[in-house]
């Protein structure tokens, strides 16, 4: 077992990643299977009551094949996935049973906390996000899966380094639902906000607690670079909360997204003028603090990362992509009225093209910022020696991360909230509920099919799924040699997974639909 470990650590070490373009060009296999998902479903009224078995075989398994047998060829997985769906579109669009209207009416003057309706396009990039994580882990584990793909030893772009960044945006977009749902949330009282979330983190603070002991328990194969001898990726997720809710009082002053920014500045003025940077390359892991480097120093980096995250939530979540800096003046202005004021209204239709509109603007930018700390070389030269770095999250890391899921939220929106799921249109003249003011009203409505079950099941159980992936790719990899498999074995046994995993969020989301008529 000794020398196994050894050589599978050595397996998983010493990578240089691949690019930003070829990762993109991975990555549009999610998008392009959602496409045809959604072209199914629009135009061939048989689909409309999609199976598991159809949703794991459009939605998942080109996602497997992105990262292993076409992770060399990613254009022409896409064009074998648009093909059919282009073909599709060519047929008339199928008109589905009307949507219902929501039974929640929008808030009258007094109330400051509400249910905000969901959006489609954000629970299936939240669902892709989970599941490209959930098949790397394996996936990375097997030949089958390039080394390129594999998170890079210290400086580099892959797939999997891209993964845990997203996992932490997507972390702080949710979390902008208090900041939307509950005008208070941000003056409330801070001590009691921290206590609050603290507890709720508790649980994954024990999850990473309890991989620690199991991973030294087994000598399981580590990768001691990535996070520290200690630390790991369930102590940052738990961790970052509580951090955000302690900017709270500067929060209702400063955009979220620049305070973002500063946080990765500093971290990057931290790393390249005081010396944190030399202290994680370098340093010798001598007391619990140098032992687990990387995640401490990690830990800023990170928390502007969702910072970003939380500043995309609060242009996603509400009516407007200006509510969230109209709520802010609110908050800051003297005299302020108790009136009901429709602007900061959360339940009103979401109007997706302003909403589109900036997010591409967000896109740009972080995408310029990013070129210009390439062009400048923040961190040196871009390669194996230089320029993005997960393992010390800087500043390109960052703006990276951020560009990308920016990007890829605002295609999702497009395909399936605005092009092929549009919602009705606000209607004009219908009568306000007692107690408010006249404004255009719209009752919220989900459309069958958007998002698609098998995301929703997912993204519902998202900790839980993780969880359980964890613990099957551990089971794996302490049962097989995974670095010795042929590639049909490993495409076999990786699927057999992925169908297991998803298996377990579909019949999970089943009970509790059943329990609840």
């Amino acid at each position: 077992m000794g020398n196994y470990k050894k050589e599978k650590e050595a397996f998983v070490s010493g990578m240089t990643g691949s690019s930003i373009t070829h990762i993109n060009l991975v990555s549009l296999a999610a998008l392009a299977s959602i496409f045809l998902y959604a072209a199914l479903r629009t135009r061939i009224p048989k689909t409309r009551h999609v199976g598991f078995l159809v949703s794991w075989a459009l939605l998942v398994l080109p996602l497997l094949l992105s990262m292993t047998l076409f992770a060399g060829r990613p254009i022409l997985l896409s064009f074998l996935l648009m093909l059919p769906a282009l073909a599709l579109l060519s047929a008339p669009k199928q008109e589905g049973p009307s949507p219902l209207p929501s039974k929640q009416p929008p808030t009258p003057t007094g109330i400051s906390r509400v249910k905000l309706p969901p959006l489609p396009a954000l629970t299936t990039y939240r669902a892709h996000m989970m599941l490209m994580t959930i098949l790397a882990i394996l996936a990375v584990d097997f030949p089958v899966f390039p080394r390129y793909l594999a998170k890079c030893e210290t400086f580099g772009v892959s797939l999997m380094d891209l993964g845990v960044g997203s996992f932490v945006f997507s972390q702080g977009v949710v979390s902008a639902i208090p900041l939307i749902r509950d005008e208070n949330y941000l003056t409330a009282p801070l001590l009691p906000k921290v206590v609050r979330v603290t507890r709720k983190c508790i649980p994954v603070i024990v999850l990473g607690l309890v991989r620690v002991l199991l991973v030294k328990g087994t000598e399981y194969p580590e990768h001691v670079t990535e996070y520290g001898v200690h630390w790991n990726f369930f102590l940052t997720l738990a961790f970052l909360p509580i951090l955000q809710v302690l900017l709270h009082p500067v929060i209702i002053h400063l955009p979220i997204s620049l305070l973002g920014i500063l946080v990765g500045v500093a971290q990057q003025v931290a790393l390249s003028h005081y010396g944190l940077k030399d202290y994680v390359l370098h340093a010798a892991r001598t007391s619990l603090i140098s032992a687990n480097k990387e995640g401490l120093v990690s830990l800023p980096g990170y928390l502007a990362v969702h910072l970003l995250g939380l500043s995309a939530g609060t242009l996603i979540l509400p009516p407007t992509p200006s509510f969230f800096r109209r709520r802010q003046q609110a908050l800051t202005a003297k005299g302020r009225s108790t009136q009901y004021n429709k602007d900061l209204d959360p339940q009103l239709p979401r109007q997706l093209g302003k909403t589109a509109t900036e997010l591409c603007s967000y896109a740009i930018l972080w995408w310029t910022l990013l070129g210009v700390t390439r062009l400048l070389e923040v961190d040196g030269t871009w390669g194996a020696w230089g320029g993005v770095s997960r393992r010390i999250i800087n500043l390109p890391y960052i703006l990276w991360v951020a560009a990308y899921n920016i990007s890829f939220t605002l295609s999702y929106i497009l395909i399936l909230d605005v092009f092929f799921f549009p919602g009705p249109k606000p209607r004009k003249g219908l009568k306000p509920p007692p107690g408010f003011s006249d404004y255009e009203h719209e009752y919220h409505s989900v459309l069958e099919g958007n998002p698609p079950e098998l995301f929703e099941a997912i993204n519902k159980h998202g900790l839980a799924v993780f969880l359980i992936a964890n613990v099957l790719t551990g089971l794996v990899n302490m049962t097989i040699k995974t670095m010795y498999v042929s590639d049909s074995f490993a495409m076999a046994i990786i699927s057999a997974y992925a169908f297991a995993v998803c298996v377990i969020a579909w019949v999970w989301n089943r009970i509790e639909k059943g329990h609840r008529k």
